[in-house]
């Protein structure tokens, strides 16, 4: 199956009856650290649930679809841009899902090649190797 690069969250979730429609649901982390703004209108693209179990038979275990791992590993090396200034003064940048990577050192619109020394549920952080220009 081919993943757009536009993709900006994947979970699973239930379709539910409401009155004349039907809902599904965002998990809250999805907003909170992805891309997502409740406010705005989003395309849904459905999976059938059939091929998801055909793949998961030959598939690796996987942890639970309401917890979606990090994009990045400890000792991966990125190139990244500086989006933001955290309140701590660190570089601010931000990879797939929205998922934020913390380098400290970092300004402001520098491209940076960075290797990851850190990686929690929510954020990653790290450390410049060399500078891009």
């Amino acid at each position: 199956m081919e993943i757009s690069e536009k993709l900006l969250c994947l979970f699973s979730a239930d379709v539910s009856a409401e009155e004349d429609r039907y809902v599904i649901e965002v998990p809250r982390q999805e907003v909170e650290t992805g891309d997502i703004d409740p406010e705005e209108v989003y395309r849904v693209a459905l999976i059938s649930r059939e091929e998801d179990d055909a793949e998961e038979s030959t598939a690796q275990p996987q942890t639970a679809p309401s917890e979606p791992q990090p994009p990045v590993d400890v000792g991966e090396t990125r190139y990244v841009e500086i989006e933001d200034i955290g309140k701590q003064g660190d570089g601010i940048a931000r990879v797939e899902r929205g998922y934020v990577i913390i380098v400290p050192g970092a300004d402001v619109g520098e491209r940076v090649k960075v290797e990851v020394s850190e990686v929690k549920s929510n954020f990653a952080v790290g450390e410049i190797i060399e500078e891009t220009f």
